[in-house]
């Protein structure tokens, strides 16, 4: 995202990531330090927010335009949060408080997993784990920021949904499931939100080429190549843009606007035969076997 003198922070404001340690969280974190903002870089790998710290600090220390006045304002907080605990988004209002954080201007609820495999052979403790990190804990990680946002008059909220939102994508269907309640919750914050000078803005992404994944490389580069998978900065650059113009989404990659009416009319004979071609290709057994 562009930076100008117009849009710049001058660290004078908070920007919340969650995610932060690695793939597109630490992508955002570097976009929003660029653009002005002190950063709260929020993951449970300490050490991971440690190194993400120390280069975007780096980056802000070296910087000679006409930012170069400001750096010195510069913060940024590395905060270890296991975002899968009942407590969690209490907890980290709890820590940013303890750092001196009263409020936050910028607040970007990234943080995912991806599980692979039949529901009915998934470790519950797996499917808790996705349905906190994706679903309860950012919704209430918005009920705990939000409401200082409302009370200023501005706020910029980036929720994370996905393409896989509109249909029980075969083969990673919980993270569909779990992306269209993200989907839900945030159109009703956007629309109580009208008029308050808060905007709450989803993410629709289809494949972006970050660790998530985990394909092999000749996979990663035929996607590449067929226009099904981004690059992880020009997800995130459209996110942004999408988020500081107060849009209600985003979704970069043109294929994935014809792929979207497609997938939400699909019938379920056809997902079906995809969950054997997509398994065979994630290494996920063609069909369900329930041994004794």
């Amino acid at each position: 995202m562009k930076v100008t003198e117009k849009n710049f922070r001058n660290f004078e404001a908070w920007a919340l990531v969650t995610g932060a340690a690695s793939g597109m969280g630490r992508l955002y974190s570097k976009e929003l330090a660029r653009m002005g903002y002190n950063i709260l870089a929020v993951d449970i790998n300490a050490a991971g927010l440690e190194t993400v710290a120390e280069e975007i600090r780096t980056e802000i220390a070296a910087l000679e335009d006409w930012r170069a006045a400001s750096k010195e304002a510069f913060r940024i907080i590395p905060v270890v949060q296991d975002l899968s605990r009942m407590e969690a988004a209490a907890e980290l209002h709890a820590k940013t408080d303890a750092a001196g954080v009263e409020e936050v201007e910028v607040l970007v609820n990234n943080a995912g997993l991806l599980l692979y495999g039949y529901l009915l052979k998934t470790d519950p403790v797996k499917l808790s784990r996705i349905m906190m990190v994706h679903s309860f804990t950012p919704l209430l990680i918005c009920r705990e920021y939000m409401p200082a946002m409302v009370r200023k008059g501005y706020g910029k909220v980036l929720n994370i949904s996905s393409l896989a939102a509109v249909m029980p994508w075969p083969v990673i269907g919980m993270y569909g499931n779990t992306k269209r309640f993200t989907k839900g919750y945030s159109r009703q914050l956007r629309i109580e939100c009208r008029g308050t000078g808060v905007s709450v803005t989803n993410a629709y992404f289809g494949a972006v080429d970050t660790p998530l994944i985990g394909l092999k490389p000749n996979l990663r580069k035929l996607a590449h190549n067929l226009g099904v998978m981004i690059a992880p900065e020009k997800a995130v650059d459209s996110a942004l843009r999408a988020t500081f113009a107060g849009r209600k989404g985003a979704m970069p990659g043109f294929l994935n606007w014809i792929f979207y009416p497609i997938c939400a009319i699909l019938p379920d004979c056809i997902l079906s035969l995809l969950v054997r071609w997509i398994g065979g290709v994630l290494g996920v057994p063609p069909k369900l076997v329930i041994e004794d």
